[in-house]
C-alpha cells in the first residue's frame, strides 16, 4: 500500500510522500512548488466537467478578470450547514463536498505522478476543533472529509491533529528529550499542543504518552483579515453608515460577509443587489456606499479581500502602508498603520493566546518548563503574535523551520508509521 500525508488547509494546502532511510518529501502540488493556495477558479468558458484551475494559476486568472468562480477558504465550511447547500458555478448548482473533492483530487493526482504509482492511503491534518464549542459539528467535519478523500480514490484515511504532525516535522532533529509547544496558525485555525519530542521518538508506532494537551480555537488569519478589513476598508465603502429620515443604520451584516473569504459568493444575487441598491437611494453616504454596490455589480469582493491580505502581509516589515483601491475607484486608497492593524486583531489576539494558556494548563506544566516553541503557518509572522511570544517563553528556543510545510511533512511521517 502506497500512503501520502496530506494538509488540506483554509488558505495553503500540501502533500507529502514517505521515502527511503524514513524520510519525506513534499510533491510538486503547482510547477516546482511544495505548496500552493487553497484556491479554485471555474471558468466560464469551461466545459461543464472539466476540472478548475487552482493555486497561484486559478487566482492570477481570477484578478486579471477572467470570467468565472473563484473560491477560497472552503475548509471553513466543513461542518456547518453551509455544507449541505449547494453554490452556483457558471449558473449551474454544484456541493461543496464536490468543489473540495475537485481540489483534493489535484494534490492526490500531483502526489501520485510524484510517486509513480497510485495511492490508495492518506493521513489527512486536521485542527484540533473544526467547529467551537459543537462536538457534533466537529465530528460531521472530519466524516465529510472523509468522503471526499474516498470519493478521490484513497481505500483508507485516517487524521492527525495538525500541531502533532508539525511536531512530527521537528522532532528528527532533536537529539535528546525536549518538552515542545506547537503553535500553529492557519487561515482559520489556532492551534496548540504540548508534546515531548525527540529524534528517537519518532520511530515509536504509538505517541499517546507523548502528547500532554492539545487545544484549538477556530481563529486564523483569515480572521485576522476580516477584521482589518472591517477596520480599514469597509469605511470607504459606507460601513456603519445611514440613511433614510429616520437615520436608520445600514445593514452590518453584508460588510462583514464581504470581508470573509468563504462567505464572499454568496452575496453575488439579485436579492442582496436590490437590498443595497434601496438603501443607496436614501444613503446619507452615497459616494461610499455607491461603491460597496461597484462591488457587488462586478463581484469583485475577492479582489478586494486580495488587497487586505496583501496589507496585512506588508505590515509585517512595514509600519505603515497605503493599499491601492483603483480597481474600484480612480485614485481610491487606504492609508494603514500597523497600529491599525494591532488595534483591529487585539480580540483575536486575546482570544489565542487565552487559549494557549489553556492549553500549557491543562498539561499541568508553567511558561518555564517548555524548551522548544515551534512556531507554523504564516500568521505565526505577525509581529504582535511574535513579540508575544517571545515575551512569554523568554528561555525557550524558537524554532520556525519549514513554517509554511512542516504540518505537511509531519503528515508524511505519520502516514509512514500507520501505513507502511
Amino acid at each position: 500500500m502506497r500512503a501520502c500525508g496530506m494538509d488540506f488547509g483554509t488558505s495553503n494546502s500540501a502533500v507529502s510522500l514517505p521515502v527511503s532511510a524514513g524520510g519525506v518529501t513534499l510533491a510538486a502540488c503547482e510547477d516546482n512548488h511544495g505548496t500552493l493556495p487553497t484556491a479554485l477558479f471555474y471558468p466560464a468558458t469551461a466545459a461543464a466537467n472539466t476540472p478548475p484551475l487552482v493555486g497561484r494559476q486559478a487566482q492570477k486568472l481570477f484578478f486579471e478578470g477572467e470570467e468565472g468562480r473563484f473560491m477560497r477558504s472552503l475548509k471553513r465550511l466543513l461542518g456547518t450547514s453551509l455544507m449541505t447547500q449547494n453554490t452556483v458555478v457558471n449558473g449551474k448548482p454544484r456541493g461543496f463536498d464536490r468543489i473540495i473533492g475537485d481540489f483534493m483530487q489535484h494534490l492526490k493526482s500531483k502526489a501520485e505522478t510524484a510517486a509513480g504509482s497510485t495511492l490508495d492511503a492518506v493521513v489527512i491534518g486536521r485542527p484540533v476543533h473544526f467547529v467551537d464549542g459543537d462536538s457534533a459539528g466537529d465530528s460531521a467535519a472530519e466524516r465529510q472529509l472523509a468522503a471526499i478523500a474516498k470519493g478521490c480514490g484513497f481505500k483508507e484515511c485516517t487524521f492527525e491533529f495538525e500541531p502533532i504532525a508539525a511536531a512530527f516535522a521537528h522532532e528528527r532533529r532533536v537529539e535528546e528529550e525536549k518538552l515542545a509547544l506547537v503553535i500553529d496558525i492557519g487561515g482559520g485555525t489556532s492551534d496548540f499542543t504540548v508534546i515531548k519530542i525527540c529524534a528517537d521518538y519518532s520511530r515509536k508506532k504509538e505517541r499517546r504518552e507523548d502528547i500532554l494537551a492539545s487545544h484549538g480555537i477556530r481563529t486564523g488569519g483569515n480572521d485576522f483579515d476580516k477584521q482589518l478589513s472591517l477596520a480599514a476598508f469597509m469605511p470607504l465603502l459606507g460601513y456603519r453608515g445611514s440613511y433614510g429620515d429616520k437615520n436608520l443604520a445600514v445593514p452590518l451584516a453584508p460588510f462583514h460577509d464581504m470581508s470573509e473569504w468563504s462567505k464572499i459568493n454568496f452575496l453575488y444575487t439579485p436579492h442582496m443587489r436590490r437590498e443595497i441598491a434601496d438603501i443607496l437611494k436614501a444613503s446619507h453616504a452615497p459616494e461610499k456606499l455607491a461603491r460597496f454596490a461597484a462591488i457587488l455589480e462586478h463581484e469583485t469582493g475577492h479582489k478586494l479581500l486580495g488587497t487586505v491580505e496583501d496589507t496585512k502581509i506588508a505590515l509585517t516589515a512595514a509600519a505603515q502602508t497605503e493599499a491601492p483601491l483603483d480597481f474600484i475607484e480612480r485614485g481610491l486608497c487606504a492609508p494603514v498603520s500597523r497600529g491599525d492593524f494591532n488595534r483591529a486583531i487585539g480580540a483575536d489576539m486575546d482570544d489565542i493566546l487565552n487559549c494557549m494558556s489553556a492549553c500549557l494548563a491543562d498539561a499541568q506544566i508553567g511558561a518555564g518548563d517548555i524548551d522548544i516553541v515551534i512556531l507554523t503557518g504564516g500568521p505565526t509572522e505577525t509581529p504582535l503574535l511574535q513579540e508575544a511570544v517571545r515575551a512569554h517563553f523568554p528561555a525557550a528556543q524558537i524554532s520556525e523551520d519549514e513554517r509554511m510545510a512542516s504540518v505537511a511533512i509531519g503528515l508524511g511521517h505519520a502516514a509512514a508509521r500507520r501505513f507502511l
